[in-house]
Order: C-alpha cells, then sequence, then structure tokens
C-alpha cells in the first residue's frame, strides 16, 4: 500500500492537476472529439455526457481548485472517551485505502471523482467505458504529470484500460487489495458491478425525480422549477420526471395549459394519468411501469393527486429515492413533506437540479448516493472516509 500522503502533499497534487488541465485544455479537448466521432450508441443521455467543452473544462479545475482549499477530512476526531481506568480512547476518520471507480461516458469524472477520492487520501482505480478512453486516457497522463512533479508515486492513480470480461473478472478476484467500489452509470452498469463485486459497492442509483405542486403554491415558481428541472440537462441524474398536481389546485386547467404550452416549447413528451391525459398533447402512460422509469430523455409524466399524503406516498413507492421538491407558500406543509419523503435530497420551493456535489459546496462528487449506509446523496471527499480507533494505555489489562 502507498505511504499515506500529507496533507500539503494531497493539496499540491490538486493544484498541479489543476494547472495542467488549464495548459492542455487543447489536447484533452481534440482526445474528447475523437471520442463524440466515433461515438455510436444511441443513448442521448450517454452522448451528451460524453462531450468535453470549454465550460465543462473550466468546472474541472474549479473542483480541483475547490478540493485543495478545503479541510482535509483524513485524521478528524470523531469521539473521545477515557476509560476509568485511565486508557485514552479516539475515534478518527480514516481513509479506506484503494477506491476504484467504474463508469459510463463521463470523462469529467476521471478528474472530479479522482480527485476527490485522492483528497480522502486513497488510492485511486479508474475503470472508464471504451467510448471515452481517448479523453480519459488523455486525463490519467495529466494525473501522472501533476504526481511526478510532486515526486509522489504515479499508481496514485491508475487506469484499468479492461473488456467487460476483464472487467469482471478483476470484479470478481482483484489481483491488488480494493476496498470500495463506486460505479457510475446507468442500472445495467450498477447491477453489473453488485453482481460481480467482491468487496463493498457504494450504489449511486437511478434518479426518477418527482415535483408536487400544492395546493398553496406560487404558479409562476412552479412552471420555472418544473421547466428548469426538465429541460436543463436531461441527461442528469437530477432531472425531473415526474409532476404530481393537488386535484384542489383552483387554477388547475389554466395552470395545465400553460405547463403544456412551455413543455411543448422545449420538445418534450407529456405523458398523463387519469384526467391529465384527457388534455390536448398528452398521452396516457403505456405502462404501470413508466411510474419507476428514469426517463433520461425529453419525456415527463404528470399526475393529478388528490392530497399532500397521496403525493408523498406515490413518491416513496415509485421515486429512486434521489431527489423530490415540493411547490408552496405553506411552510407547516412544506416541513411536513420534506421530513415524510424518503429521498436522499428533499427541496422547498427549488428545482431538483441543485442535487450535485458541487453546487452543494463539496467540491464536486464522488457519486450521488442512494443506498442509507455509509451516506447517502452528493458524497465528497468529507463522505469517503471510514473510521479507526485509537487506544493508548500505560499496561491496562481486562
Amino acid at each position: 500500500m502507498n505511504k499515506k500522503l500529507t496533507t500539503d502533499q494531497k493539496n499540491a497534487v490538486l493544484k498541479s492537476m489543476a494547472k495542467w488541465i488549464s495548459q492542455e485544455r487543447e489536447t484533452i479537448l481534440k482526445a474528447n472529439k475523437t471520442d463524440v466521432k466515433t461515438f455510436a450508441v444511441d443513448d442521448k443521455a450517454m452522448y451528451d455526457r460524453l462531450i468535453l467543452n470549454d465550460t465543462k473544462i473550466n468546472g474541472m479545475i474549479e473542483s480541483l481548485e475547490q478540493l485543495a482549499s478545503q479541510e482535509d477530512p483524513v485524521g478528524k476526531e470523531i469521539f473521545h472517551f477515557t476509560h476509568e481506568n485511565g486508557l485514552q480512547i479516539t475515534n478518527r476518520t480514516s481513509a479506506f485505502g484503494t477506491v476504484m471507480i467504474i463508469y459510463e461516458s463521463r470523462p469529467d469524472v476521471t478528474v472530479e471523482a479522482g480527485g476527490i477520492a485522492f483528497k480522502a487520501g486513497n488510492k485511486i482505480l479508474l475503470k472508464g467505458g471504451k467510448e471515452a478512453i481517448h479523453s480519459n486516457l488523455a486525463i490519467v497522463a495529466l494525473w501522472h504529470k501533476a504526481l511526478e512533479e510532486n515526486n509522489i508515486s504515479k499508481n496514485w492513480v491508475e487506469y484499468l484500460n479492461y473488456n467487460r470480461k476483464e472487467t469482471q473478472d478483476f470484479l470478481k478476484d482483484p489481483k491488488q487489495r480494493v476496498d470500495l467500489i463506486v460505479p457510475r452509470g446507468g442500472e445495467k452498469l450498477i447491477a453489473f458491478v453488485k453482481e460481480n463485486a467482491s468487496c463493498p459497492v457504494i450504489v449511486s442509483g437511478r434518479g426518477n425525480n418527482f415535483v408536487y405542486v400544492h395546493t398553496d403554491a406560487d404558479l409562476e415558481k412552479a412552471l420555472d422549477i418544473i421547466i428548469n428541472a426538465k429541460t436543463a440537462k436531461i441527461s442528469a441524474c437530477n432531472a425531473l420526471d415526474k409532476v404530481l398536481i393537488n386535484s384542489n389546485l383552483i387554477e388547475f386547467d389554466s395552470f395545465m395549459l400553460k405547463l403544456i404550452s412551455k413543455l411543448k416549447e422545449h420538445k418534450v413528451e407529456i405523458l398523463g394519468d387519469g384526467i391529465v391525459s384527457e388534455f390536448d398533447d398528452v398521452n396516457s402512460i403505456p405502462a404501470k411501469e413508466t411510474w419507476y422509469e428514469e426517463f433520461l430523455d425529453h419525456k415527463i409524466l404528470i399526475a393529478m393527486v388528490s392530497s399532500k399524503e397521496v403525493a408523498i406516498a406515490k413518491i416513496n413507492k415509485y421515486s429512486g429515492g434521489h431527489s423530490a421538491s415540493i411547490i408552496t407558500e405553506n411552510e407547516k406543509v412544506a416541513n411536513e413533506f420534506l421530513e415524510s419523503v424518503d429521498s436522499a435530497a428533499v427541496y422547498h420551493n427549488a428545482s431538483t437540479r441543485f442535487t450535485d456535489g458541487f453546487q452543494f459546496g463539496l467540491g464536486g462528487e464522488l457519486a450521488i448516493s442512494t443506498d442509507k449506509l455509509h451516506h447517502r446523496g452528493p458524497m465528497g471527499m468529507q463522505h469517503l472516509v471510514t473510521n479507526k480507533w485509537y487506544i493508548l494505555g500505560d499496561g491496562q489489562i481486562r
């Protein structure tokens, strides 16, 4: 195992990496153009995630700089106890050791997730998809430059250029120690990793996010939030999929007509349940399974509900446990919703698109966990730690 790095060493590497990405911007974009040109999968979301541009590269640089400026998450005291016999017992945060990140399409994960795992004191194994191979290898080469520039071994960041069978074999029987695996991708990738992994896996699960429009909603806010959450970035796991509208909303018909019109402007296919399907330009839902579906496409499902309780029950039944928002000016109702909905992130009068490590001030994210162990929601370096007990004695026996 690699020798533990100091905070100064880790920060120096992160700053060097930010510098190299800035200097080699054109190299990265050129490699990415090769990947985009050869992309041959009919998947809008994956295609959108594959493309790099100046904005995404600026985001990588900002993420690294933010990580370098933040407090080291390793070695923080969680608990201390002085035993009656004099033993000093302390629990502190500790690095996992080696973290494997297996991901599809997103070359920015090679920077942001890699940076988070590195700042949290871990060796990083990166296994990207073949669709982003040129982009990923160009970025990993910069990781190695940043490490060497600071006299630190290149094996802190390793890229596993494996095919599916080689990846499966590695997951089942790693050729080196792996302490934690984080898959970033669709449900098929997550299922593949969970089925084959021989060590703990943190699941970055499906979105299938909901907005509930309450009777006391500001309808202009509701329109803006729904359109933003649905159309700003369809490939994001925090994008909106389902809208529940209280049937007692006084302006229900006029609100629906405005919402349908705005969604059609953005070329969003609208599915409706029950009475909603009777509006023009709204199709009936094809199957009950559609309620469970994360669309990752220009598609939305709208339904009426009779109460806040029914809305909460639907969300807890069908959602992926990712994000849910209530639109209302009634704070009491909002608080009841926030406490009752079983999702990693719950919102009052805001778009679900904010469920993101960088937006939450974490300096990016390793993943957005929809599991409850050991962390839930956007996972920054503060959460990519385990713990260790230190017991100092002077000959005590039990």
